[in-house]
């Protein structure tokens, strides 16, 4: 498919669907190929397969790290994504139009509550001291 006609597909798209921006879906492909090229790295043979929803979300994750560090989640929110099920809904948009496949036993539930957006694309850029409680004693702290 030319990018004039992936372009064309996400108007379409965002037309009949107006919950996610067009850069959602521009994304959504890239993160798809970062996937399958990471799987392809990790398996012995690198043959091409499959990609269930989990592994999906897990190579969107890593890819949007990547990208766009820690504005990912404000940018997921930019584009209308406050969720895994979001990615299944993209993801089944593309394939509605035919720009995706899927296999009979794909759904949308694949892609429920694979992770939290706080703990995915927020907590890594926080600084260690707000995943810890404090202990009472600090170093170097002399008791009154």
């Amino acid at each position: 498919m030319t990018a004039k006609n992936f372009h064309e597909v996400i108007r379409l798209i965002c037309k009949d669907d107006p919950r996610y921006e067009v850069g959602a879906y521009f994304f959504m492909r890239q993160a798809l190929d970062h996937t399958i090229t990471a799987i392809r790295r990790k398996e012995e043979h690198g043959r091409q397969r499959h990609v269930t929803g989990a592994e999906l979300c897990e190579g969107i994750r890593e890819y949007a790290l990547e990208q766009y560090g820690p504005m990912t989640h404000t940018l997921f929110q930019n584009w209308g994504i406050q969720a895994t099920e979001d990615f299944g809904q993209i993801v089944f948009n593309l394939v509605e139009f035919g720009v995706f496949g899927k296999t009979e036993t794909d759904s949308l539930k694949d892609f429920e509550g694979v992770y939290d957006f706080n703990s995915a694309f927020s907590r890594p850029f926080q600084p260690s001291s707000l995943h810890e409680q404090e202990s009472p004693q600090r170093v170097g702290r002399h008791p009154d």
